[in-house]
């Protein structure tokens, strides 16, 4: 069954790994996975079944054992402490790859356990600078890389939910406007479980060159998932989004990409492929996917989002 080699991941093929999931039945509905889906992501109810079922009850016994362990040291100090310590699992991958469908997708299953935990759900796009410091900065182009992010405000933020802070106030990011949104905050009160998903979550000192900070983002994260395809297919994945984007979002005349939304379908296609080539491809080969074997768990894509293949920290 298993394919175990001298690599540290245990790989699954698709019907392998559905088999994990051990009859728990689907507790969402054909709508509810439909207004999970990305705008260009072909989420099914097969999916759900098959891949991310085995996983939210991976992930539901390594957050009971997790809490298992917290009282394990409360007895060794023979403290009762009311501290509430969230478990934090962080979802990397190429922009375009799904990531906020598999976040979307692990927030709804895991609150629907028995145990009716409170999930929360966050994108690190908040913690970017502002267009204004990133103009600054000469850093427009550079945008999703990690020196364009207030890496010490991420961090004060993951610290203050592993040290079990109640409330928390972090900013709100738009992709209308593609910037900050003033004076907008997302309040985080008392998660049972964080999920963080961004680009850049799991770098390490060996990918800051800038001002090296003691402590990174990834020694927070209790569970990693890498949302992995092939290159040719997340410039695919890109340029489609930003075409169906012109159509919806970007057609909005406050959107910062609206310009765009004037041109031809050939001249728009033209520049998302620029896009890609010149910022996405490079922050990807630079700076995420050296990322990947970091992660506990990698879900490979093909063709139309399709997870085909499953690797496992062991």
């Amino acid at each position: 069954m298993l394919h175990v080699s001298s690599v540290p991941f245990l790989t699954f093929n698709r019907k392998e790994w559905s088999s994990l999931r051990e009859e728990i039945p689907s507790t969402l509905s054909p709508k509810e996975i439909l207004n999970l889906r990305g705008i260009n992501d072909n989420l099914s109810m097969n999916e759900v079944i098959e891949i991310y079922l085995p996983l939210s009850r991976l992930l539901n016994l390594y957050i009971c054992s997790h809490i298992k362990r917290q009282n394990i040291l409360e007895q060794f100090l023979s403290i009762q402490s009311q501290q509430h310590i969230p478990y934090i699992i962080g979802i990397v991958g190429g922009v375009a790859a799904g990531k906020s469908t598999t976040a979307r997708v692990l927030q709804a299953l895991l609150s629907r356990w028995t145990e009716h935990r409170v999930v929360e759900l966050v994108t690190t796009d908040g913690f970017l600078y502002s267009n204004k410091i990133l103009k600054k900065r000469h850093l427009m182009k550079k945008k999703g890389f990690p020196q364009s992010y207030d890496m010490t405000s991420l961090i004060n933020f993951v610290s203050k939910v592993k040290s079990g802070v109640q409330s928390i106030t972090i900013p709100v990011y738009s992709h209308i406007i593609y910037d900050i949104i003033p004076n907008a905050q997302q309040v985080i009160y008392k998660p049972d479980i964080l999920i963080l998903e961004g680009l850049n979550v799991l770098q390490t000192n060996h990918d800051y060159h800038y001002n090296l900070p003691g402590v990174f983002v990834s020694d927070f994260i209790d569970f990693s998932i890498y949302v992995d395809a092939p290159e040719y297919l997340l410039q695919e994945w890109y340029i489609d989004r930003f075409l169906k984007f012109c159509y919806t979002t970007f057609s909005y005349p406050n959107s910062y990409f609206y310009r765009y939304t004037q041109l031809s379908k050939k001249n728009i296609i033209s520049i998302a492929s620029q896009l890609w080539t010149k910022i996405n491809r490079l922050n990807l080969q630079e700076n995420i996917l050296p990322t990947r074997e970091r992660a506990n768990l990698i879900l490979r894509k093909d063709v139309n989002h399709i997870i085909n293949n499953v690797q496992l920290r062991k």
